[in-house]
C-alpha cells in the first residue's frame, strides 16, 4: 500500500463552520483539502414544502444501499425497469444510490418525479463526479421527505490527496420526521462503492474515513457507512477491526445472481443502540416476480436494508429518554 496517512478535511458552511472554528482546532494534518459544494450537490431544493411527518405505528425507519448498475439515459428508457426501481425506493425512508453515470444533470430530477407520481414526496442529495477513468460516476441519496429531513449544508465529499480511493465517499447528515427535535434518531450515511481490483486498499481506507467522520466535531455518535463493498462481510480489512463495528448484512448474497456477498451497511452496534436487529437483502426476483434476466435488466445487486428506532438512543449531542415498548 502506497505510503502515507488517509488525509481528510470536511466540508463546513456558514454559521456551522464558525461555531466549529471557535470550538476546535484541528491539529497534525498536513496538505489540507477544502471542497466546495455546487449547486449539483444539493438535489431540487424542495425542502421549503415539506408535507406533514409520516404516521409511523411501528416506530421505526428503514435505511437501503442500492448500486442501480450503469443508472443513466439508457435505463431511463426502459419504462417496466425503472418502474421496478421507483417501487424499491418508496419502500424505504432513505437510500444511499451508488452508479449513477451520466453525462447530464437529468437522472436524479427524472427519477424522484417518477417516484413521487404517486403522491409521494421524496427528494435527493447528489454527488461530484468521481473516478480516474473517463468513466464517473455520482452518489446519491434518496428519502422521504415525510419522515426525514438532511441537513443539506453538512453534504461533503471525503477528501483522499493521498489517493487511496477510486470514488472518494459521500457524506450526508439526516434527522428523523415526527418525534420532537430533541428525540428524533440522527444519523450520518457514509455512500462508498469501492473498486474491485483495490478492495484489501479501499476497506483499509475506509477505516479511517470512518473514525474522521465519526469526529468531525458534529458530536454524532450514529455512523453508518453502506454501499458496494465488492467484498463479504468476512473480508472487511481494517475497516471490520473498528471497535464495536457490525454488518447489518452477513451469510447473504446481495448479487442479482445470488452467488455473492458485495453491499452492506456498517455501524457501530454499541453506538447505533437505534438498530432494531432487523435486516435484509431485498430481493427483486421474489417481490416482483421477474426472472433473473429481468432482474439483470434492473441491476446486478440487489438493495439492503437495515431498520432503526425513530427514536434517539445514542450518545450523540443531548440524550433522549426512550419510550418504552408497548406491551405485547
Amino acid at each position: 500500500m502506497r505510503r502515507g496517512v488517509l488525509l481528510l478535511a470536511v466540508l463546513l458552511l456558514g454559521g456551522g463552520g464558525w461555531w466549529f472554528s471557535q470550538h476546535y482546532q484541528i491539529t497534525g494534518l498536513e496538505h489540507i483539502e477544502l471542497r466546495p459544494r455546487t449547486a449539483s450537490h444539493a438535489g431540487s431544493g424542495a425542502d421549503e414544502s415539506l408535507p406533514p411527518p409520516a404516521e409511523r405505528a411501528s416506530g421505526t425507519l428503514r435505511i437501503a444501499s442500492f448500486n442501480i448498475q450503469v443508472f443513466g439515459a439508457a435505463k431511463l428508457d426502459k419504462p417496466g425497469v425503472m418502474n421496478v426501481l421507483a417501487d424499491v425506493i418508496r419502500q424505504f425512508d432513505v437510500v444511499a444510490i451508488q452508479e449513477v453515470r451520466a453525462k447530464t444533470d437529468d437522472i436524479l430530477p427524472r427519477f424522484v418525479d417518477l417516484i413521487n407520481s404517486t403522491g409521494r414526496h421524496y427528494d435527493y442529495l447528489i454527488g461530484q463526479r468521481l473516478g480516474r477513468s473517463n468513466s464517473k460516476e455520482q452518489y446519491a441519496f434518496i428519502f422521504d421527505t415525510a419522515s426525514i429531513e438532511a441537513d443539506r449544508s453538512a453534504l461533503y465529499t471525503v477528501a483522499d490527496p493521498d489517493d487511496l480511493l477510486h470514488r472518494e465517499p459521500l457524506v450526508a447528515w439526516f434527522r428523523v420526521r415526527g418525534p420532537p427535535p430533541d428525540q428524533a434518531f440522527t444519523f450520518t450515511l457514509i455512500d462508498i462503492h469501492t473498486d474491485p481490483d483495490e478492495t484489501t486498499q479501499e476497506l483499509d481506507a475506509l477505516a479511517d474515513v470512518y473514525r474522521v467522520v465519526r469526529d468531525d466535531g458534529r458530536h454524532e455518535d450514529d455512523i453508518i457507512l453502506l454501499g458496494d463493498l465488492n467484498v463479504d462481510d468476512a473480508h472487511l480489512g481494517r475497516m471490520g477491526k473498528v471497535p464495536g463495528i457490525f454488518a447489518a448484512i452477513s451469510g447473504q448474497p446481495t448479487n442479482t445472481r445470488g452467488t455473492k456477498q458485495y453491499d452492506n451497511l456498517l455501524f457501530s452496534k454499541t453506538a447505533t443502540s437505534e438498530y432494531t436487529g432487523r435486516a435484509g437483502v431485498f430481493d427483486l426476483i421474489r417481490q416482483y416476480n421477474l426472472t433473473t434476466e429481468d432482474a439483470l435488466q434492473v441491476s446486478d445487486h440487489m438493495p439492503v436494508w437495515a431498520e432503526f428506532s425513530i427514536y434517539e438512543g445514542g450518545r450523540g449531542g443531548q440524550i433522549a429518554t426512550r419510550p418504552a415498548e408497548p406491551a405485547k
